[in-house]
């Protein structure tokens, strides 16, 4: 009787191994077919160069040196939250711009907010702005200034212009958006394989 017992659970464990794989197997198919991101325009970098895009990790850096010396970095990710779950790309990017102009010891950096605005169309909001010096050791106790949304808004629009001027513009965050949800896709489906296959070995 024992041994019936165990022929009976391993029989159901394989059973239940073969739904799972069936079912890793009909959602990779699902993410390969629905290819929600494929007739999206990728934007352009402009001057920028795509200085980092691991596969194992979520973001991407991209950075952009002027003849002047004037140095450009940009680092982004998706938002944890649902931004748009309507439209194309249902998450935000969340953007760091620093600009550092040659020979000073301090930079300007800005936390901003990449969105969807339709079809084929992005917009960057500035969530905040900052002066940093770069000798400081940035923490939670050093003084950064007024939150951005208190300040004048024709000053906002200026600091907005500020970006456009250096290449922080529609194509910059059309290609954020595409990028990072195409990433994320690609990363779900290589953890999808990686499930199956484990699930395939210890069947």
């Amino acid at each position: 009787m024992p041994r019936a017992t165990q022929i009976l659970r391993k029989s159901r464990k394989a059973l239940e191994d073969l739904h799972l794989l069936k079912v890793f197997g009909s959602e990779i198919s699902h993410e390969l077919s629905s290819n929600s991101f494929q007739d999206e325009q990728i934007g352009s970098l402009g001057d920028f160069v795509l200085d980092w895009n691991s596969s194992q990790t979520q973001d991407v850096v991209l950075r952009r040196k002027a003849e002047s010396g004037e140095e450009v970095a940009v680092s982004a990710l998706l938002s944890r939250g649902t931004y748009n779950p309507d439209g194309t790309f249902p998450r935000e990017v969340l953007m760091n711009v620093c600009v550092k102009k040659p020979g000073l010891s301090s930079m300007l950096q800005f936390h901003c907010g990449v969105s969807e605005k339709g079809a084929h169309k992005s917009d960057f909001n500035i969530l905040g702005a900052y002066y940093l010096q770069l000798t400081t050791i940035p923490s939670s106790s050093v003084y950064r200034g007024p939150s951005f949304s208190t300040l004048d808004p024709q000053l906002q629009d200026e600091l907005k212009e500020y970006l456009v001027a250096r290449g922080i513009g529609e194509d910059l965050t059309n290609f954020l958006l595409l990028t990072l949800h195409k990433k994320e896709q690609g990363q779900y489906i290589d953890w999808l394989r990686k499930l199956e296959s484990f699930v395939a070995k210890i069947e």
